[in-house]
């Protein structure tokens, strides 16, 4: 039986980033171990994003009461078994200007629904629960429906997240722990300027990002989570690099120093671009055919999750030619990244035939901000330390430059819409 896998989830919930959750969060109790939910800003802003996480906890709560109610399986093994921490990291990239997609995720990143069904957000009584100052003999309590109670689903923190990620890979064995990003890269970046050394006791990064041979979603070369902090992404990108120091962006920031001349070992660092997300879809027609008799049935989750989805897919609609009626489809971006974090041991999942790859984001471009670099030249390697005349920027050299490894095979490329449905609803 493989081993249970133990993940942080750094993430900027939106609508893709919640189904994601949602999968990881009803696995089984012996198949995952959620440390860390880590939050950033990206899709929408970073306290939006920490509503949206409360929220789901309030559901998936009410979800299990009714389940249990009418005599079916709880569900959520993984989330029973073993509360998750959760903490508010970065409000902003880097260096950068924000740059939100509340275009088409809502301007509250669940497509309104806060303002639409009211009854199923609870009150925000629960934020001091994340605030520093506030007084630590507070109950942490969460209100909803007129109903206050001690929250039983999640440990709130009050440190930043990125101190968050260093803590858990701290106290848990090196190697042990896979850190799952789903959004800019700008808490991973902090964490790994803090102390770099322990953030590389990471097992591998598993990032969500970036488009190496499909068009971008934000402009022609950039896909959103790169483009939104490009510095932090090439940060994180360096930390594979046997020489950091030859990848390294340009910064303006004296947070961000140049890291240590000599590190123990490198970033293992698990790509997911655009190019292997946009093969893994969720059509309405699937969606609707699970949730129908669910919402019928009466179920919460049902019914919370339709409303953002129902958002979703008039978004498609609008935006994208094709997407008409039961064929509108969702690329399920960043549920396939934790479901690759889940099933790892599968050995299906394969990287690309040039893994590792020398990719490197681009953070200062004017039209290139966050564009995966690779370079396509049909060049001799160079077997040196040192940058030649012919080797500007170290692209040849065998000892330096970026190694990432670009997933490029999956076991669930033509199903996997129908898993995370089965999954999630049971």
């Amino acid at each position: 039986m493989p081993e249970k896998k133990k993940i942080i989830i750094d993430t900027d919930p939106g609508i893709d980033d919640i189904l994601g959750l949602l999968l990881a969060l009803s696995a089984k109790p012996e198949e995952v171990e959620i440390l860390l939910i880590s939050l950033t800003f990206g899709n929408i802003e970073v306290r939006s994003c920490l509503r949206n996480v409360v929220s789901m906890f309030h559901i998936i709560d009410r979800e299990m009461r009714w389940r249990k109610e009418h005599g079916k399986e709880e569900g959520f093994g993984a989330l029973r078994a073993s509360k998750p921490i959760v903490a508010v990291g970065a409000e902003e990239p880097l260096e950068d200007q924000r740059m939100l997609a509340d275009y088409f995720h809502g301007t509250d990143g669940l497509g309104g629904i806060h303002a639409s069904h009211p009854h199923l957000t609870p009150s925000q009584t629960w934020e001091h629960l994340f605030d520093p100052s506030a007084d630590p003999s507070e109950i942490d309590t969460v209100k909803c429906d007129g109903n206050e109670a001690a929250h039983q689903s999640f440990i709130p923190s009050k440190k930043p997240a990125h101190q968050e990620i260093l803590r858990v890979l701290k106290e848990n064995d090196a190697g042990s722990v896979t850190l799952v990003a789903v959004g800019p890269l700008t808490n991973l970046a902090l964490a790994a300027a803090e102390d770099a050394e322990t953030f590389l006791r990471v097992k591998e990064v598993v990032v969500m990002g970036g488009t190496v041979n499909q068009p971008g979603n934000v402009t022609p070369v950039g896909e959103f989570n790169a483009y939104a902090d490009a510095v932090a992404a090439a940060r994180v990108y360096a930390l594979t690099s046997p020489m950091p120091a030859s990848t390294l962006p340009p910064t303006r920031s004296e947070k961000l120093p140049p890291y240590p001349a000599k590190l123990s070992k490198q970033l293992t660092l698990r790509l997911f671009p655009l190019d292997i997300t946009l093969r893994h879809n969720m059509t309405r027609g699937q969606f609707r055919q699970t949730v129908t008799p669910l919402l019928e049935a009466g179920s919460p989750l049902a019914e919370w999750v339709s409303a953002f989805m129902a958002h979703t897919f008039r978004t498609l609609e609008s935006l994208h030619v094709g997407h008409e009626g039961d064929a509108a489809s969702l690329s399920l971006h960043d549920p396939v990244c934790v479901w690759y974090a889940l099933t790892a041991d599968d050995k299906r999942w394969t990287p690309s035939s040039n893994s590792p790859e020398d990719i490197r984001i681009e953070s200062s471009g004017q039209w290139t901000r966050g564009m995966c670099v690779v370079d396509r030249r049909n060049r001799h390697r160079i077997d040196s330390e040192v940058a030649s005349s012919n080797d500007h920027g170290h692209w040849l050299s065998t000892r330096a430059g970026n190694r990432i490894w670009r997933v490029d095979g999956s076991p669930v490329e033509h199903d996997f819409g129908d898993i995370l449905m089965q999954r999630i609803f049971g």
